[in-house]
């Protein structure tokens, strides 16, 4: 039976996409955690004016190589004219950060701003990132999945594509970047990808962490030499899992590893046979250039990017492209998808 999808979204993740349907796109939208990244690399306070420099400098040096672009529509609106006119332009909706009770991490949006809004500033694709523990109290997820409907049909009234990025985490458990953390991810991430891929939500295309740690992969490169979360047969069976259990196109996010790190594992789920359609990665590719423009400036960023952000972004590209697959073959393929 084929899949329904209205002629505006079709058309618009095609935009995000290459030829083949591949999704390889370019996130800075960063903003807290960016301002204070330059403020810590210069030793001195950050501005307003160093984030809309910073993201309007990688969007002109970096943009040609990247299917689509992420920006906010706070401190990123001036980067999308230095955006490559092949590129598509994707906005963010939500506030940076969480509010609620500690470990509830409650979202909000952006109080001046609507899909619509987002939609006449040049956006042809919504982002939202959720903080979101599957097996949280039923009260706490109950408010975060009507807000996800809420931006769903908002997005479905726009005929615009909704990028969701659900960021699992367990506050019981110590740091996302702990052991602890790290055995219970593919779980968590497994059961996100289930439950966002109900159509109640009306998520297009759901833009997820990886479910393993990397620096936790016995015998791989990434792998930090402390006390492995898995083995590399755990680690392939748990990729191949959270996949199986999408009903959207699912693109990985580089959650800050080293675009070294990613691309073993972008190889690695294609060796056990995970399907996603690409990537939407930001530090990866760029945080190297975060002391060099603090320090340095401009100019010297524009040089750093030129060099080092676009081989990295190149490098990640050739992973990608050998492989992920289409976004559409998640329905059965491109001609399986009826376009209403």
């Amino acid at each position: 039976m084929a899949v329904k999808m209205s002629h505006g979204k079709f058309t618009a993740l095609n935009a995000c996409s290459n030829e083949q349907g591949v999704i390889a796109a370019l996130a800075v939208d960063h903003r807290l955690n960016l301002l204070q990244a330059i403020a810590e690399a210069r030793g001195a306070r950050a501005t307003v004016q160093d984030l809309q420099t910073f993201k309007a400098t990688v969007t002109r040096v970096l943009s040609p190589y990247a299917s689509a672009l992420l920006l906010d529509p706070e401190y990123g609106l001036e980067a999308i004219t230095s955006c490559a006119p092949s590129t598509a332009v994707m906005l963010a909706y939500e506030k940076s950060g969480y509010t609620g009770e500690a470990g509830d991490r409650l979202p909000d949006l952006l109080p001046a701003w609507s899909v619509r809004r987002l939609v006449e500033a040049g956006a042809r694709a919504i982002k939202i990132l959720l903080y979101y523990n599957p097996r949280d109290h039923a009260d706490v997820n109950a408010r975060k999945q009507a807000y996800i409907e809420r931006v769903g049909a908002e997005c479905a009234a726009l005929d615009i594509p909704f990028f969701l990025e659900p960021l699992v985490y367990d506050h019981t458990v110590g740091g996302s970047q702990g052991l602890a953390f790290a055995r219970q991810k593919p779980a968590y991430v497994t059961e996100v990808i289930a439950e966002f891929g109900q159509p109640r939500y009306g998520v297009d295309v759901l833009k997820v962490e990886l479910p393993i740690n990397p620096a936790f992969v016995a015998g791989t490169r990434a792998f930090t030499g402390d006390t492995a979360a898995y083995t590399r047969r755990q680690a392939l069976t748990y990729l191949r899992e959270a996949t199986l259990a999408a009903t959207l196109p699912l693109i990985y996010l580089s959650a800050g590893v080293s675009d070294a790190a990613f691309c073993e594992m972008l190889e690695l789920a294609a060796e056990a046979g995970a399907r996603f359609a690409g990537v939407l990665c930001g530090r990866a590719t760029w945080q190297g250039g975060i002391p060099i423009y603090a320090q340095q400036g401009q100019e010297a960023l524009t040089d750093w990017l030129a060099e080092h952000g676009a081989r990295n972004i190149q490098t990640i590209n050739r992973v990608v492209v050998a492989s992920a697959t289409g976004w559409w073959d998640v329905y059965g393929g491109r001609d399986a998808i009826e376009i209403v």
